[in-house]
């Protein structure tokens, strides 16, 4: 018989080991738009380089301008999902976004709960589409069962505000380090605070503790209203996590990459603006400006530890 050629001899996949992709479980719901949900946590986790395990947790039924309903999948479907996947593959870090109900939320403390190693990055979306005692049952499941569990809480500055400082009275509003005192109360030892109104048209974004702010970022404002931006930053960032960065520089590298996307943003139907999270794979002759911005700045910020590139907005 012939010899094979030596170009048609194939090399056997590596097992799972030091040169692997790190591997994240994230837990969301469905986004038929592509605005958010599972599909941004999806695009922004493989723009980490990680391979995602995604447990669908139910389905949104919304356009790019509005959520106008949620199904939510019953929770022995969301833990028979994570389970399975999680008795094949080990886990570098867990995000959790926005789950449907108190039930699956109880359900997925109980598997964090059992891989207490395993950083816990929890997103909390603006919520204000939805039932005014549905949201205030997540919200107490959430701070009850889950945020013990956390170790990063991500969220804008408002809802985080809303959720946590309820009763603030206050003649100024609450400072990034107040809404991280407020979840340290539940457990959380870190918060990213993102969307704070700062002074001439800024937004800054705060990564803190209830004693100290480690690190701020400040940015323009985009002229264009965006969805989706929460969980791109939130997955980019339990995917650097998971990929061996500390945390400081794994949310110096989660903001630069949002900023990139936004920058790269991009309308596809007739509502908000979407991230281009794989603006990375295009070529440079081919994109033209989508959104309007502002005059380019460089980014601000008050650790020098915490670098961030120049940004748009």
């Amino acid at each position: 018989m012939p010899d094979t050629p030596e170009s048609s001899v194939r090399t056997p996949v590596e097992s799972p080991g030091e040169h692997a992709l790190p591997c994240v479980m994230t837990f969301n719901a469905n986004d038929p738009s592509g605005a958010g949900g599972l599909s941004a946590d999806i695009a922004a986790m493989s723009s980490a380089s990680a391979h995602v395990l995604a447990v669908v947790t139910g389905a949104y039924v919304r356009d790019t301008s509005d959520i106008h309903d949620h199904i939510a999948f019953d929770e022995e479907a969301v833990a028979d999902q994570a389970r399975c996947a999680l008795e094949d593959m080990p886990v570098q870090a867990f995000k959790v976004g926005f789950v449907g109900s108190p039930e699956n939320l109880s359900a997925i403390a109980e598997i964090t709960t059992d891989y207490a190693e395993v950083p816990v990055i929890t997103y909390m979306p603006d919520l204000s589409w939805w039932d005014e005692l549905a949201i205030e049952s997540y919200l107490d499941a959430c701070a009850e069962l889950l945020l013990p569990q956390t170790t990063v809480l991500v969220g804008n500055h408002s809802t985080l505000s809303r959720w946590l400082l309820p009763e603030w009275e206050g003649d100024r509003p609450p400072s990034p380090r107040d809404v991280a005192r407020a979840a340290a109360v539940h457990g959380v030892p870190y918060t990213l605070v993102t969307g704070f109104n700062a002074a001439d048209q800024f937004l800054e974004s705060h990564l803190t503790t209830p004693e100290t702010v480690l690190a701020t970022a400040r940015y323009e404002r985009f002229e264009a209203t965006f969805s989706g931006a929460g969980d791109t930053l939130s997955a980019a960032l339990c995917a650097l996590i998971a990929g061996g960065s500390d945390l400081q520089s794994a949310c110096a590298e989660a903001l630069t990459y949002l900023d990139q996307c936004l920058d790269a943003g991009f309308q596809p139907g007739m509502g908000h603006a979407v991230p281009d999270r794989l603006f990375w794979a295009h070529d440079e002759d081919d994109v033209e400006e989508e959104l309007p911005s502002s005059e380019p700045t460089d980014s601000m910020l008050d650790a020098n530890d915490f670098p961030l590139d120049t940004t748009r907005h």
